[in-house]
Parts: structure tokens; C-alpha cells; sequence
């Protein structure tokens, strides 16, 4: 989606004038910064400068070519059409400048920087950590923060985070996404309550009206969806159970608090085992596909690309 420049023109239609005089490097330095990050707050903290500073910086830059480069919105700022062209002109120049600036510094390495990566605590449990563990072991860094998509994904547009799974796929330029899993979802119950319901059908969810409802949140948001895809009808029912957590849902099911809808990767050894009973196998089951997101065009860091490529690697038997 194309800006607007001050000028009403389209953002992908302008050109970088020739300035006047060359361009300060550590204008430009700053300029990357801030393109990378979505935000003048994040950038500032990369690096080491207060943000009033980035701030005049990203000014005196724009004055001196005469376009805008950011608009700024209430969380971060958004790059124009001339940001993008001049951040794809430098990008490659300063990156291999910082490269030839840290090598000359004898003697001196940086400690390693940890990986921060984001994600659904369920997914993150259950499948995220037990596939990165190996390169833990080889020397992996890395600090995982749980959470809601949206706050996670807000927080990589801020440059908190290197990598975010996410079951919303991003929108916009600033993140890239690629597909990581599909997650089906189940209906189940304990087999005791799974006996008094008896055979049921994807005709008439009947049955199920007066059996207690296990939710991950109040407005039950899985079962709704289940409800419509499966079913074909809404679902109008109080929880008896609201926790925000499918793990402790899948263990209040299993002591026969009541019926939930789940993800299957999270109740297959119970199903397994008998502890739980899927009510239906529906030809059609309802399926969410999770994403691996990042920030588009952010500094490449062989640890980063170490952890993505293991859950992408992993994510193929998932």
C-alpha cells in the first residue's frame, strides 16, 4: 500500500533528490535504525542514543533531501515510499561497513546477543521449546516471551522480539510471515461423559445443550468456531469453566469437568491413551494455521536464522 508524500503523490512514485551536499553517515546510521525497528523508541535503544536525539536526526535527514521519510502513528512510525527506495540504496553499503567496523576492533568480541522470540505458551510448551533444545545445548541464547498474537506482534514491529509464532497472520510491509503448522481441532470429552451423550452427529449438536462447557476464554471463541464450521448453527452457552490456557482446559476435560473444543497436538496422547474421547471425526475439521513471523529487511544473525530454520525444519512433522 503506497503513502502519501506531502506533495499527494504516491509513495512508490517518488525519487530521492539529488542533495545538496553528501549525506552524514551517522544520519543515515540513524535513518537504517529506525527503518529496521518501526520506531524511534526501539531504535534509539539499539543504538545508544536518546530518542530525542534519533528524533532530530531523522529531521535534519528529511530536511536535507526534502521528502518525508516516516509518518509518524501512535505506536512507531511507518516508512514512506522514499524510506523504502533509500533504505534498499544504503542498507547493503552500512551493513558491510559495521561488518569491516567490528572485525578492526582486535581483541574485543561482543558476548552473544539471546534470541528473543514470542509466542502461544501452549504452542511454546509443547512444541517450540522441546524443538530448539538441541542448539540450546550447542550454545543457543534465548528468551521467550508468551502472550496474545496481537501484543506479540506489536511488540516484533517494536523490535522486541527477533521472532513471533503467531496464529494471525501479519498484515503490512514492515513483517514478513511464512506458514509454520496447521493445528486441527477436536471436540472431546472424558468417556464417562462421552457415554451419557451418547452417538452424536454433525446433523444436531443437540445432545451437547445441557453438558458443561470447558472455555480458553468467556466469549469461547474455539468452541463458537467449531460450533459454525462444524455444526452449522451458533452456539449459545455460559462456560462452566473459563481458563486461559488449553493445557489446564485439556486437564479440566480429562477429570470430566465437562465437553471443549481443542487443539488436537495438545490432546493427542490423552486421546491416545482413552483419558479423552474425540466426540466427532468430522470429514471437514476446523483448522488454524500458525505463522512464523519477523521483522522484513532486519539485520541477518546466524542464531536467528538457526532457530528459524530448526521450527521450520521441525514444524514439517508437527
Amino acid at each position: 500500500m503506497d503513502h502519501q508524500n506531502s506533495d499527494g503523490k504516491a509513495g512508490g512514485e517518488e525519487s530521492i533528490p539529488e542533495p545538496g551536499g553528501p549525506l552524514d553517515l551517522g544520519l543515515l546510521r540513524t535513518f537504517l535504525a529506525v527503518h529496521r525497528a518501526g520506531s524511534l523508541t526501539t531504535a534509539a535503544r539499539m543504538l545508544g542514543i536518546s530518542q530525542p536525539t534519533v528524533t532530530a536526526q531523522v529531521r535534519t535527514l528529511e530536511q536535507q533531501l526534502g521528502r518525508q521519510l516516516f509518518e509518524r502513528l501512535p505506536r512507531g512510525v511507518t516508512a514512506t515510499g522514499v524510506a523504502d527506495e533509500l533504505a534498499g540504496q544504503i542498507a547493503g553499503p552500512l551493513d558491510a561497513l559495521a561488518e569491516v567496523t567490528q572485525r578492526s576492533r582486535a581483541g574485543l568480541e561482543a558476548p552473544p546477543e539471546p534470541v528473543h522470540l514470542g509466542g502461544p505458551a501452549e504452542m511454546v510448551a509443547a512444541r517450540v521449546l522441546p524443538a530448539l533444545a538441541p542448539l540450546v545445548a550447542r550454545g543457543l541464547l534465548l528468551r521467550v516471551t508468551t502472550g496474545l498474537a496481537d501484543d506479540l506482534l506489536d511488540g516484533l514491529h517494536a523490535g522486541r522480539f527477533d521472532l513471533v509464532l503467531s496464529a494471525v497472520r501479519p498484515r503490512g510491509r514492515t513483517l514478513a510471515a511464512v506458514p509454520l503448522m496447521d493445528e486441527e481441532f477436536v471436540l472431546v470429552a472424558a468417556p464417562d461423559w462421552a457415554e451419557r451423550i451418547g452417538p452424536l452427529g454433525c446433523e444436531d449438536p443437540g445432545p451437547l445443550r445441557d453438558v458443561p462447557v470447558v472455555a480458553y476464554a468467556e466469549d469461547l471463541p474455539i468452541l463458537r468456531r467449531y460450533w459454525r464450521h462444524v455444526f452449522r448453527t451458533r452456539l449459545s452457552a455460559r462456560p462452566a469453566v473459563v481458563v486461559a490456557d488449553l493445557r489446564a482446559v485439556v486437564s479440566a476435560v480429562v477429570a470430566g469437568a465437562g465437553i471443549s473444543v481443542v487443539p488436537r497436538y495438545l490432546c493427542g496422547a490423552e486421546l491416545a491413551s482413552g483419558a479423552l474421547v474425540a466426540l466427532l471425526a468430522p470429514d471437514d475439521p476446523p483448522i488454524n494455521t500458525g505463522y512464523l513471523a519477523e521483522r522484513a529487511g532486519a539485520p541477518a544473525r546466524p542464531a536467528v536464522t538457526a532457530v528459524r530454520e530448526r521450527l521450520l525444519g521441525a514444524a514439517r512433522s508437527w
